[in-house]
């Protein structure tokens, strides 16, 4: 039977994946770097290194697209000891770009696998791999009614309201 102490932690362990979904979806590089210690390293894609080459590289690579929503389900945490977990996230990530060639319009399939540890008090990601589990072409975006509220890839968006 799981703790109150480690309800708490998968707790602030599951907000902590939010907000890096966030501040990729937002382009909020800041938010993103929070999420991780400040030697952690990340495999993504073609991408392997440390968290601040990371954020070069994913800045370099979001640049590309108009929007992305990254969704994930409930993630699957273990606890290795009181201060050290792993997880395991699947997620759908859309991305949209309407200057760029078609090809950049997909829906990719994903799982985040994370070692995540408490240091000083707070969760974040040590090191972490993303798979690539499948690939969707989008054919054909339809446009948003202008009478709409849509979000911003920046801190003006209603989220940080």
């Amino acid at each position: 039977m799981a703790t109150i102490e480690d309800l708490v932690a998968k707790d602030a362990i599951a907000d902590l994946l939010a907000r890096y979904c966030r501040g990729i979806d937002r382009m909020d590089l800041d938010m993103v770097r929070d999420c991780y210690h400040a030697d952690a390293t990340d495999e993504h894609g073609s991408f392997s290194g440390t968290v601040g080459e990371f954020l070069v590289w994913v800045h370099r690579l979001l640049r590309k697209y108009d929007a992305t929503a990254h969704h994930i389900g409930r993630p699957l945490i273990e606890f290795t000891s009181p201060t050290r977990a792993r997880s395991e996230t699947y997620g759908f990530a859309v991305h949209r770009s309407t200057d760029g060639p078609p090809e950049l319009n997909l829906v990719t399939g994903f799982r985040y696998l994370d070692v995540i540890d408490q240091r000083g008090g707070d969760w974040r990601i040590s090191s972490r791999i993303a798979t690539t589990e499948w690939v969707l072409p989008v054919d054909e975006w339809f446009p948003i009614a202008d009478r709409l509220r849509t979000g911003s890839r920046d801190r003006s968006d209603p989220a940080y309201g």
